[in-house]
């Protein structure tokens, strides 16, 4: 029997999630604002590499490159989930496949954005194999490191304090990574703004492949971690997680909230230099505060998810998130001082950060060892993979969607398009609530 894992090992796997958040933030949020940039007067922040207009009438290239790639994705997870459950390996089950999957993950996190050739044609192909690339090795490095959330949490109080500090170090990665318009703006006093962005990329990638190696190098697999070896196909595998009705719930309300999570991270700099007439720098600032308020309600909400439960925990966090939506929407409409609001919405924010940020992960714990004692299958990997493609669909669909509305107007003169996102993200978050009412919450899970 495995010991529990004291308090240093789960700070040692926690360190990996700041690593792969950090690494997987360029990718997720910046890749519309470098290549279809906001418009600063009569000129965009960053030269044009791709093709800004529409293509078919109402996608962009940028859209369905990044769909796509997502899409790959996606369809990635299952294969590398069913390659790691059957993994063995003296080295660690989980870890050998992390370390496979780490440096060239954060390799590709700046490549990505270095963009060779001064044709659009040829700097579209380039940023089409290197997406391809980094979210390859990107599901390499980190379904693996998420099966080892329930492996580590064998023990139900461990859950919670896992999923917890993740979060932290997940939001301590985003932060950091959200610093880039900020750490752009200084820097631009001694170089252009493409290399601005470019050099904080680039400084991020490296400080994300060092945290990456952290869990691969110092966590003791065998003697924390139960894990068994996964026997099924791989569409045996994934039928069998799809069949467990509350994951499915689950999953699909986790659906709604990326949809709706990735319009704020690609829509923050639009919504705070086109709806409220602020410096860009104001994006950094605006996740700054709603993070670190975050931080202050982890505690909190740890005690309220075991008083009430999980389940209507996130049923208050969609009904916060969505209120933060549909804020942002009337935001130009609503007789307040822009700067109130900027910070009303920041903080108001931060509450289903948290809430979205810990419990989560501790969820799909939970129906992970309950699933293990009814079937006696090791599939932890698979269903993290599982819920991973859910979230990585929605990204997906926000990808292809978000910019396609930004060609409804993205300028002071013309701020529909970034409107109409904010209404989107709002009605997402909604119909996420509706559907999480479905989830079946073992009471047993909050009340250890």
């Amino acid at each position: 029997m495995p010991q529990r894992p004291p308090l240093s090992t789960i700070l040692v796997y926690a360190l990996g999630q700041l690593g792969w958040s950090l690494a997987a933030f360029g990718a997720a949020n910046l890749l519309v604002y470098f290549y279809m940039p906001p418009e600063e007067g009569a000129s965009a922040v960053f030269p044009t590499y791709i093709f800004q207009g529409a293509v078919l009438g109402i996608l962009t290239v940028i859209g369905i490159l990044n769909f796509g790639a997502r899409i790959f994705d996606a369809i990635t997870d299952p294969l590398i989930a069913n390659w790691s459950d059957k993994s063995e390996s003296s080295f660690g089950k989980r870890k050998r496949i992390m370390a496979i999957g780490a440096l060239p993950f954060a390799l590709f996190s700046f490549l990505i954005f270095y963009p060779p050739f001064e044709s659009i044609n040829a700097n579209s192909i380039w940023l089409g194999g290197t997406i391809f690339f980094f979210y390859l090795f990107m599901t390499i490095y980190v379904v693996p490191y998420n099966a080892l959330i329930s492996e580590l949490g064998h023990h139900p109080d461990d859950r919670m304090k896992i999923s917890t500090l993740i979060s932290v170090t997940w939001a301590l990665g985003f932060l950091i990574g959200n610093s880039a318009y900020a750490v752009q703006g200084m820097l631009e006093q001694s170089m252009s703004s493409t290399e601005a962005f470019q050099a904080t990329i680039m400084a991020f990638a490296i400080a994300s492949f060092f945290f990456m190696m952290i869990p691969v190098l110092f966590l003791n697999e065998q003697k924390y971690c139960q894990q068994g070896e996964g026997q099924d196909s791989i569409f045996e595998s994934v039928k069998s997680v799809f069949k467990n009705k509350d994951f499915l719930f689950f999953t699909l309300s986790d659906l709604m909230y990326w949809l709706s999570l990735t319009f704020i991270q690609l829509g923050v700099s639009f919504y705070i230099t086109i709806l409220m007439g602020l410096e860009k720098g104001f994006a950094s600032l605006f996740m700054g505060i709603g993070f670190l308020c975050s931080f202050l309600l982890y505690i909190p909400i740890n005690i309220l998810a075991k008083k009430i439960g999980k389940k209507r925990t996130l049923l208050l966090a969609f009904i916060a998130f969505s209120s933060t939506f549909l804020l942002t929407f009337f935001v130009q409409q609503i007789p307040v001082p822009q700067m109130v609001l900027f910070y009303s919405l920041a903080v108001l924010s931060a509450f289903p950060l948290a809430s979205f940020g810990i419990i989560p992960n501790a969820i799909i714990a939970d129906i992970v060892h309950q699933h293990e004692a009814q079937t006696g299958e090791a599939q932890a990997g698979m269903f993290y993979a599982a819920r991973n493609f859910m979230m990585k669909l929605g990204i997906s669909i926000a990808n292809l969607i978000f910019p396609s509305l930004l060609l409804l107007g993205k300028s002071l003169e013309n701020p529909m398009g970034v409107r109409v996102s904010a209404f989107c993200a709002f009605l997402f978050c909604l119909l996420g609530y509706f559907l999480f009412l479905k989830y079946e919450e073992n009471a047993a899970t909050y009340q250890n």
